[in-house]
């Protein structure tokens, strides 16, 4: 509040509950345990150059290694594509019909960042604004405090970019090589159908220094140019599908593609946080493997993991304050 006009108002809605996940911290973690079981092996650094079908009905899947170069070619009965923005182009090359007209819009993101200590005290909480009217759902602005490895900042946008690329380090190729004879129309409709995003993006292009400051100062009053710089943030990549009224839509979040038989799966889309990830894989469990998820072991392993699987939290009221007090309590978050 501090710097504002008299008599300016303000509305806000407090939560007091809430935590931050260090998601490279929590990536790492996984790795490193999903490696130590016998019969599991971790590649990390190698990249998916193509992928195929053969008269066996299993996948050959062709892998370079990027440090030596050295390729190879693993075979295997069921494939996961969570590869990010990347994971479109490997879907198109399994040429499964379920991937047919799904195409993507790539939209890169930007954040000011601040680590001056005396600025980065006094904020201590996740605020979000409204998104300016026209522009998409991810546009919402917030000031987050991010402590990473102990280290405290401020981060705010986003600040939307356009890039033709699909991965942060990706190639300016990816978006003109994604366009096939069966996504063409779902891409040209989704552009005719949405003007206002794309005159979004193009003012964020052309932001500058001042202009990005300004919006920071609706949220901090007080800011400093040198204090914040800016900072790139990854590639998002939002699914544009065929659409019977429409010839195609472009669709903000994520969404699981599978084939018939359950062997290749990909997960498309803005990336899945908190939030989402957990019942994407419980839907892909339920697609790909469903002999397996339907045998009572399974289930009471689910259940043991996620307590109110198979249950409604919504119409639930008793079970929703019990998963939340449990929750609270393995977070160390007070309930008051």
């Amino acid at each position: 509040m501090e710097g504002r006009e008299k008599g300016e108002s303000v509305a806000a809605t407090r939560a007091l509950l809430g935590t931050d996940v260090n998601f490279g911290s929590l990536t790492r973690s996984m790795i490193e345990w999903l490696g130590k079981p016998d019969g599991v092996t971790v590649h990390i650094n190698h990249r998916v150059n193509a992928l195929n079908r053969c008269s066996d009905q299993r996948w050959h899947v062709h892998v370079q290694n990027k440090a030596d170069g050295a390729k190879r070619t693993a075979n295997v009965n069921f494939v996961f594509l969570g590869a990010g923005g990347g994971a479109l182009p490997l879907l198109q090359k399994s040429e499964i019909p379920e991937a047919k007209g799904f195409g993507g819009f790539p939209v890169s993101g930007q954040w000011l960042r601040c680590d001056k200590a005396e600025v980065v005290e006094r904020h201590n909480a996740k605020v979000y604004g409204k998104a300016a009217v026209g522009s998409p759902p991810m546009s919402v602005p917030h000031l987050d405090t991010w402590v990473i490895d102990g280290k405290r900042s401020l981060l705010f946008g986003p600040y939307a970019g356009f890039s033709t690329k699909f991965l942060k380090h990706g190639s300016l190729l990816d978006l003109p090589e994604s366009v096939k004879p069966d996504n063409l129309l779902p891409l040209l409709s989704a552009g005719r159908d949405n003007v206002d995003l794309t005159r979004y993006l193009i003012g964020q292009v052309l932001q500058s220094p001042k202009d990005r400051l300004a919006v920071l100062k609706e949220f901090v009053p007080t800011a400093k140019k040198q204090d914040w710089r800016l900072e790139m943030a990854g590639q998002r990549v939002q699914i544009i599908k065929r659409d019977p009224v429409r010839g195609g839509i472009l669709q903000f979040g994520t969404e699981v593609v599978s084939s018939a038989d359950g062997s290749i799966a990909a997960l498309l889309g803005a990336s899945p946080g908190a939030s989402t990830s957990v019942s994407i894989m419980l839907q892909l469990i339920e697609r790909c493997f469903k002999a397996e998820n339907a045998e009572d072991a399974r289930q009471t392993t689910l259940k043991g993991m996620i307590p109110s699987f198979g249950a409604s939290l919504a119409k639930d009221a008793e079970l929703s304050e019990a998963v939340t007090s449990r929750s609270n309590r393995i977070l160390q978050l007070s309930e008051h």
